[in-house]
């Protein structure tokens, strides 16, 4: 029987059908796999230098309770299994950059899911950007109940061992830090220069490993608000690793490009720390 022919008898042979006409579309998609490629110990990955190469993942609904919302997944081609990263974008949304950030977290041996908080949307100027941030923020429990889909589908995968970490830049680095304190479900949490808190006992609804990344220079978040943050996680007995980079402005991680000459070198310790951070907390 030709395929097409097969494919209209399975729709008319009920919800079974239904389900293997899904299926024979997924057997039949390619997807490509992101090469194993850790970056040497002198080297930044090529995504946040602006130098990227064609994107290697796929789009992926992860959702149920928001069907505008697609993450981008980057798949090691490696066997595994492995540990995964859900990546949590800045404030303007699932944009290039973060994909592409993905793709090098997959070449560095982990499942990688950039997750979508603004059900589709991106912002292109600032005003955009702080109205889908205001938005998004006012429903706290939705941004978990997102993220815990994220972790759902990770989990589900029988290329992952279960251990599960997020990472996110600005926006995405607060609600990295929400998500650690309002959900259990993961095991690794990584801030880039997102908004903080310095109350010890809400802290001590982490139970893992924090990692932060700061900027001396960035205005929206002053060095006193980092240190306040150090010292709660530690009055909560929390153990981190957190480094404020002098020279530095916010935003100075995710795209290096913006200022190479001042940016390359602490995005590099940056990024060493980071790998270091998630083989601690998300190897075998």
């Amino acid at each position: 029987m030709q395929i097409n022919s097969l494919i209209n008898s399975l729709k008319n042979s009920g919800p079974l059908g239904i389900l293997l006409v899904v299926f024979t579309g997924m057997a039949g998609a390619a997807f490509a796999a992101v090469p194993y490629s850790p970056t040497a110990d002198d080297a930044l990955p090529a995504a946040i230098v602006g130098a990227a190469g064609p994107l290697l993942g796929t789009e992926v609904a992860y959702y149920d309770g928001n069907e505008q919302t697609l993450g981008y997944l980057a798949v090691p081609a490696t066997p595994g299994p492995h540990g995964a990263v859900i990546l949590i974008h800045e404030w303007n949304g699932l944009v290039l950059r973060v994909k592409e950030t993905a793709d090098a977290i997959a070449a560095e041996g982990y499942i990688a899911l950039a997750a979508d908080l603004y059900s589709g949307r991106t912002g292109s100027n600032r005003d955009e950007n702080m109205a889908l941030v205001r938005e998004t923020l006012a429903d706290p429990a939705e941004i978990i109940s997102n993220l815990e889909a994220a972790v759902r589908l990770l989990e589900a995968r029988p290329d992952t061992y279960g251990k599960i970490g997020t990472v996110g830049w600005c926006y995405g680095g607060g609600v990295a830090l929400s998500f650690a304190l309002g959900s259990d479900t993961h095991d690794a949490t990584a801030i880039f220069y997102g908004r903080l808190l310095d109350d010890p006992e809400k802290m001590k609804q982490i139970h893992h490993e924090v990692y932060g990344t700061f900027a001396r220079n960035d205005q929206g978040i002053p060095v006193a608000q980092v240190e306040s943050f150090v010292a709660a996680l530690r009055s909560a007995g929390i153990a981190n690793d957190v480094h404020i980079y002098d020279e530095v402005n916010h935003g100075f991680w995710l795209h290096v490009d913006r200022n190479p000459a001042v940016n390359t070198q602490p995005a590099l310790d940056a990024w060493q720390r980071l790998k270091a951070y998630f083989q601690r907390t998300l190897g075998e």
